[in-house]
């Protein structure tokens, strides 16, 4: 089951039910807020009931699709993947032994990443720093937890990253990770998976370049080192989410050292159980 936030020919922020081709606009059947769905007692319910109740649908193809997040906050895990771990270890040598350290550590790595405001959709523009001289998207399982810390949906996250940064002093991951347009989320989120579910899912990543591929790969989601419910208690501990939080679990795809993303860019990330974020790159 797959929600969504859009906008049709008002103008409006809408939520929806996306089924196959259309999007069903659950804000006539009394949805104004993805929250209504997120924080109920059961969300599958309440969307499915929902949907029942929609007197209007309309196609999928004349809707825009908005990032599908309101006031959550967007944190991020780092160094899940082995091949994460590896790519963080060759930005620097000054920063290396504590990548290291920490795809080994119980205690994971959680950083914060954005607010709403600073999030996009499918379609929209996601941004590279201009005082950054090495940007790459990572294309990322995002987890959606409710206020709770239910884990009630799963949506695409592109975290977008600058290496020189981060690789110039760990202490500038902030500065790396946290700009406007620095994360994309999307297209909708899917309700009611397993975490076993989402482990067969796998994520590819195509970059193009005035219609050429000028990168592409591919991961699963089983190679993420650690469970969602040890990421989900690690985020949680000692903090509340009253709104709920989005976490990023890392990624498994990155370019090779001698590839940067520049403005006209197009990232497409495809995750088999969900659907596919596609954005084009400009400078913030």
């Amino acid at each position: 089951m797959k929600i969504c936030v859009f906008k049709h020919a008002s103008g409006e922020r809408h939520v929806g039910l996306v089924e196959e081709d259309q999007v069903k606009d659950l804000t006539l059947a009394g949805i104004s807020k993805l929250s209504d769905i997120l924080e109920s007692e059961s969300h599958l319910s309440a969307a499915s009931e929902a949907g029942s109740r929609a007197t209007e649908a309309y196609p999928l193809s004349e809707t825009t699709l908005l990032a599908p997040i309101e006031a959550q906050e967007v944190w991020a895990a780092g160094v899940t993947y082995m091949r994460s771990k590896t790519a963080r270890m060759e930005e620097s040598d000054f920063s290396a032994i504590a990548y290291d350290k920490v795809y080994e550590a119980p205690r994971p790595e959680i950083f914060f990443k954005a607010v709403a405001e600073k999030v996009v959709g499918t379609g929209d523009q996601v941004g590279i720093r201009r005082d950054a001289t090495w940007n790459v998207p990572e294309p990322e399982l995002a987890l959606v937890f409710n206020s709770k810390g239910i884990l009630v949906g799963a949506t695409i996250g592109n975290d977008m990253s600058s290496r020189d940064i981060e690789g110039e002093n760990l202490l500038y991951l902030p500065q790396a990770k946290v700009y406007d347009r620095s994360a994309g989320l999307g297209p909708w989120i899917v309700l009611g998976e397993s975490e076993e579910a989402m482990r067969e899912w796998t994520v590819d990543l195509r970059i193009t370049r005035d219609g050429e591929i000028g990168f592409e790969g591919t991961t699963a989601i089983n190679q993420i080192k650690r469970s969602f419910t040890e990421l989900k208690d690690y985020l949680f501990a000692s903090q509340t989410f009253s709104k709920g939080a989005i976490l990023m679990t890392g990624t498994g795809v990155v370019p090779g050292d001698d590839f940067t993303l520049q403005a006209g860019d197009v990232v497409r990330i495809e995750i088999s159980g969900i659907g596919v974020l596609e954005n084009e790159v400009t400078v913030v």
